[in-house]
């Protein structure tokens, strides 16, 4: 891809709203996001009554309590998810969403959305992966908390069923919310691409935007990253989600990095040419030389502009013979 595929990952920060749901949306057309991505899911089927919830969430909640009274407030309806893929057609964003139950797969199936977001948790779910695969769409698989041999026998599952294997991309990821700087490790997403052959991504749940704006400048061909209307709100992921003009400026900064990675060679471009005479210099005199004597490293110098002799004939004319006057800072010919 010659453009960074970038998914701004609104997941559970509506907290339950639609309305809240349809100013993400806004929020990420204007920050110019390919992508804006929700959960999809019934609490249900997705966990036991009595799953605890991860320290980061208790402690983003500022309370103790399970994993299913959390997700039960947070879930969308089939309905809103049609009404949130409208809206997103009218603000020329593109809707996508991460099942996290068999039935939730169908039911995106049924929406046609024409790529599938495995999140890390469930690259070790046998038939989620059996189950998407079916449908032999891109698929875009995260590896968070996840080593090498997972993540092959979750892309051969993939391909065995169905994937196409030209379609599925890695995201290098780190399942902890924020994750460290020191635990991000970049290059693994490097390592990636060449362990698997396959497109690589990252998904970021670092503060800040510096770390998926590197790792478009190390090749990744997608980003994901969490954003929120406001921090400060109570919910899971908030406090680790960039707000929307954070996420103005990281999309704006890697359309930047896009255009400077350039091409994979070494010309003078337009911008530069104009300096070239300006920046470079010229053989001049040093001093007043005489008709017929000799150019020595006494009475030669160097000085711009670069509109003569250029420096590196010093050797050739060292030792030649002036055949005329020059006067301090006069161009050497020839």
């Amino acid at each position: 891809m010659e453009r960074t595929l970038i998914i701004a990952e609104a997941g559970v920060n509506h907290n339950g709203s639609i309305d809240i749901a349809r100013q993400l949306i806004d929020a990420a057309a204007e920050a110019g996001v390919d992508y804006v991505k929700f959960q999809t899911f019934k609490a249900d089927r997705l966990v036991s009554k009595d799953a605890l919830m991860a320290e980061y969430q208790q402690s983003n909640m500022h309370k103790a309590t399970t994993q299913y009274e959390m997700l039960k407030k947070l879930e969308l309806s089939q309905e809103q998810h049609k009404t949130l893929i409208d809206y997103c057609a009218t603000k020329g964003v593109r809707f996508l969403s991460t099942a996290f139950d068999l039935e939730s797969i169908d039911f995106l199936g049924g929406l046609h959305l024409g790529v599938w977001k495995v999140p890390s948790g469930e690259i070790t779910n046998y038939p989620y992966l059996k189950r998407i695969a079916a449908y032999r769409e891109p698929v875009i698989l995260s590896t968070g908390m996840s080593v090498p041999c997972e993540i092959l026998d979750a892309v051969n599952l993939l391909v065995d069923n169905g994937a196409p294997k030209d379609m599925i991309t890695l995201l290098h990821c780190n399942t902890e919310y924020p994750t460290p700087m020191e635990d991000v490790n970049l290059h693994a997403m490097q390592y990636l691409k060449e362990q698997f052959g396959l497109s690589v991504g990252y998904s970021d749940h670092t503060k800040g935007i510096e770390v998926p704006i590197a790792a478009v400048a190390l090749g990744a061909v997608m980003i994901e990253k969490h954003f929120t209307l406001d921090r400060s709100m109570e919910g899971p992921d908030h406090k680790a989600s960039l707000e929307p003009e954070e996420l103005k400026v990281m999309v704006a900064s890697i359309r930047n990095i896009e255009k400077a990675l350039g091409k994979y060679d070494k010309q003078v471009t337009r911008s530069e040419e104009k300096n070239i005479l300006i920046a470079r210099k010229s053989i001049v005199a040093a001093c007043k030389i005489e008709k017929g004597e000799m150019f020595t490293e006494h009475n030669l110098t160097v000085k711009r502009p670069g509109n003569g002799l250029s420096p590196m004939m010093w050797p050739e004319v060292i030792g030649e013979i002036a055949t005329k006057v020059y006067m301090p800072d006069d161009l050497i010919e020839s």
